[in-house]
C-alpha cells in the first residue's frame, strides 16, 4: 500500500539527511525540500521584513506541487519537510514578530487555506526535536553562507513553534526523535532503531515507547 511519511523539524535538524537514509532504507521516493535556485532565501536572512511575504508565497507553491505530486503518484514518498510547518511555524513566526504584517498574512493563510482543500495528510510524521546548540554546529558545518547570518533567536523561536505544531498535531501519527542524543549518520544501532520505530508505526498501532499515538483524523 502507498504511504506518505513527512521528516520535520527545524533548520539543521538532520531533515535532509534522514530522509535520504529512510528513503533508501524502505526503497521510498524521497521528495526533498527546494533551496538550491530559491530567488529569495539569502534576500530573505539579510532582510526578513522586506521578504518574508514573497518568501513565504514561493515556499508555499513549490511546496503545494510536491504535495499534489506525492498525492497524486503511485510511489510511496518520504517528503522533507511539509506545507504544513510553512504555515503553522514558519509564516507563524514572522507574524508575531512583525516581520509579515497582519495584512500580508491574511493574505497568505487565505492562499493556504484554499490550496488546504487538496491536501491529504501523511502516514506518518517524523521530527526531529533539536536544540540550538545542535542546530547551529550543523548548520556550521554545512556551510551556507545564506545561513551564517540567521539570528541565534530566530532558530530559537521557530523551535517553540515546532513544539506547539507537534503537540497539536492530531492528523496521523507522530514519531518524535531526540536528535541531540541520535547519529544515525555515524551509529547503526541508532540508524536500525529508527527504521524499526518507522516500519512499526506504519504496520502497526502507534504504541511503542517514544512513538506519540494521535489517530483521530482532524481538518487541515
Amino acid at each position: 500500500m502507498k504511504k506518505f511519511i513527512v521528516v520535520a523539524g527545524n533548520i539543521g535538524s538532520g531533515k535532509t539527511t534522514l530522509t535520504r537514509y529512510l528513503s533508501r532504507y524502505l526503497g521510498y521516493e524521497p521528495n526533498y525540500e527546494s533551496v538550491d535556485g530559491n530567488p529569495y532565501l539569502a534576500d530573505f536572512y539579510t532582510d526578513m521584513d522586506r521578504w518574508s511575504f514573497p518568501l513565504q508565497i514561493y515556499f508555499l507553491g513549490k511546496r503545494f506541487e510536491s504535495h499534489r505530486q506525492i498525492v497524486e503518484g503511485n510511489m510511496s514518498v518520504i517528503q522533507d519537510r511539509s506545507v504544513y510547518e510553512d504555515c503553522a511555524i514558519f509564516a507563524e513566526n514572522l507574524r508575531r514578530n512583525g516581520q509579515m504584517t497582519d495584512r500580508d498574512f491574511d493574505n497568505y493563510h487565505q492562499i493556504y487555506t484554499i490550496m488546504g482543500n487538496y491536501f491529504r495528510p501523511p502516514d506518518l510524521v517524523v521530527y526531529l526535536k533539536a536544540s540550538l546548540d545542535t542546530l547551529k554546529r550543523r548548520i556550521a558545518m554545512r556551510g551556507r553562507d545564506y545561513e551564517a547570518s540567521i539570528p541565534v533567536e530566530y532558530l530559537s523561536q521557530l523551535n517553540g513553534l515546532y513544539d506547539e505544531w507537534i503537540e497539536g498535531w492530531t492528523a496521523s501519527p507522530v514519531i518524535t526523535l531526540p536528535a541531540d542524543e541520535l547519529d544515525f549518520v555515524h551509529s547503526s544501532v541508532d540508524c536500525v532503531s529508527i527504521f524499526d520505530l518507522v516500519e512499526k508505526a506504519l504496520d502497526l498501532p502507534p504504541t511503542l515507547p517514544g512513538l506519540v499515538a494521535r489517530p483521530e483524523r482532524a481538518g487541515f
